[in-house]
């Protein structure tokens, strides 16, 4: 049977400070003789000679029994380490510090602050820095997911402007000049869908024989697209001659005017401040960006209107006398043959005009498509099959109706296009350039954004790394700390049981 001398004491860490209070080896209030210690070693260390090595270890923010028997230990060394011819320490600071080793034995105090100090560091300090050192980690996979995104949105945005620009036909560099500019070659292009309708006339006479067969008589000419025949004969005119009959005297027309004195360059990007609260260290709130994307507007036009109260102002208008009426009649009767506001605009430049070339336009192409369904369709009474007293005009194969379809289709997309849609509302409203170039600025602006955010993104993430860096070495004294106080009370406690061996036990030996 083995001695019972030689067998190992095992304390389990987190019971240490129990297990000596319980033995008697330590008073259970050793707290205040330990304010005294602390007290007295504030003092002490004003006195100490100027010692790189003694100043580093009083410096510690752990100072214990164990350092202060180190520090006595570098005194020796110094003058402070001379004795009287009696044996004894002369110097202040000698006696000071053998003042403290003696209160820390006293009562077995120190045991007990070394023990508080080993539970302290295993259950708290050290994992709370592992803890955060994780959480520093944490943040920079974070980030690194965050900055990806905010790069693939910042070139989804940055796309998205491209596409814009061109589908609006410009680069996108000034983006108010450059539409403007496009403005004012408006009139070519009406002209040259004007001219595209000449080769709808085979399309529009199989239309009015179509028609002329199946409902007779009753079918008048001009009831028959009566808009896109004019402009076929016509071209773009102006509404007036549609309306009267016969072409204007003289044509006074409103000019456009876009005011680029504002304009600046879209991709040019200054300082910008986003006003974002960022938190400090790597550890701070985390930053969303929701984004849906940028509508552009689609149409719209700004119409002023101005209400006047004219019985308010009737007792001060001073209507004169009846020559002044004839003569007031007489300049209207001289302004006969001038075209002026609507009158005055061509007929595709006029919204209503060009709705109803638009609305001609497409019950030709819901004609030609049904008629071609029908061409199709075998057994369908419309078939051309059927139509033996039909006029031969009327008498063609499905190739021709596809063909005639295919060309009104193509003036109606190159009307309804989007880039046409657009300078079409910025001829009615000069003023809808600012909101359609404040629109594409958005996007810029998101763009801009994305980057701000991926830079923050960036610096969040060397700042965890930074953190990190800062507290592994942290980690590491303290643990190698720790090691050293439990060697040190293994021993203390030892030799309190005749040199058994003892071990602390527990989580301390996993840190």
């Amino acid at each position: 049977m083995q001695d019972v001398e030689h067998l190992p004491i095992d304390i389990h860490y987190n019971k240490l400070l129990d297990w000596l209070v319980n033995r008697r080896h330590c008073k259970q209030q050793w707290q205040a003789a330990s304010l005294i210690v602390q007290e007295k070693i504030t003092a002490a260390v004003q006195g100490l000679p100027d010692s790189k090595e003694i100043k580093g270890l009083v410096a510690r923010t752990d100072l214990n029994y164990f350092h202060c028997q180190q520090v006595i230990e570098l005194l020796k060394d110094t003058s402070c380490g001379e004795k009287n011819i009696f044996g004894q320490y002369s110097s202040v600071e000698m006696k000071a510090w053998s003042d403290i080793i003696k209160i820390y034995e006293r009562d077995g105090m120190f045991l007990a602050e070394t023990a508080q100090m080993l539970i302290r560091n295993v259950s708290y300090e050290i994992p709370a820095l592992k803890k955060q050192i994780a959480r520093c980690q944490q943040v920079q996979k974070e980030c690194d997911k965050k900055e990806a995104d905010y790069v693939s949105k910042a070139s989804e945005l940055r796309k998205k402007y491209a596409a814009s620009c061109k589908e609006l036909g410009i680069k996108g560099d000034k983006i108010k000049s450059e539409l403007a500019a496009l403005v004012k070659d408006l009139p070519k292009v009406y002209e040259e869908v004007a001219k595209s309708t000449h080769s709808l006339t085979s399309a529009v006479k199989y239309y009015q024989d179509f028609s002329a067969f199946l409902m007779g008589s009753e079918l008048k000419d001009a009831d028959c697209l009566p808009v896109l025949r004019f402009i076929q004969e016509k071209g773009n005119a102006r509404t007036y001659e549609w309306t009267h009959g016969c072409q204007p005297v003289s044509v006074l027309e409103d000019s456009i005017v876009i005011d680029t004195q504002d304009e600046e360059d879209a991709k040019e990007t200054g300082d910008i401040d986003w006003d974002i609260a960022t938190a400090e260290g790597a550890a701070g709130a985390e930053i969303d960006f929701d984004i849906s994307g940028i509508t552009l507007e689609s149409g719209g036009t700004d119409e002023g209107k101005i209400d006047i109260d004219v019985e308010a102002l009737g007792e001060e208008i001073n209507w004169g006398d009846t020559e002044d009426i004839n003569n007031v009649a007489n300049i209207v009767t001289s302004q006969e043959g001038v075209a002026t506001g609507e009158e005055a605009m061509t007929m595709l430049d006029n919204v209503r005009m060009r709705n109803l070339f638009l609305d001609d336009l497409m019950e030709l192409e819901v004609f030609l498509t049904q008629r071609l369904s029908e061409l199709h369709s075998k057994g369908n009474v419309l078939a051309s099959s059927h139509f033996t007293s039909a006029p031969a005009s009327i008498q063609v194969d499905d190739k021709v109706v596809e063909s005639m379809a295919t060309k009104v289709k193509d003036i109606i997309s190159r009307l309804t296009s989007v880039q046409l849609q657009h300078l079409m509302l910025i001829r009615n409203s000069p003023r809808y350039v600012d909101r359609l170039r404040d629109s594409l600025r958005q996007t810029l602006t998101l763009a801009d954004k994305m980057v701000f955010y991926e830079k923050e993104m960036v610096s969040r993430r060397n700042a965890a790394i930074e953190e990190e860096q800062e507290l592994h070495p942290r980690v590491a004294s303290m643990v190698k700390r720790t090691k050293e106080m439990q060697k040190q009370m293994e021993k203390e406690i030892s030799k309190k049981y005749k040199d058994r061996p003892v071990n602390i036990m527990g989580e301390i030996n996993t840190i």
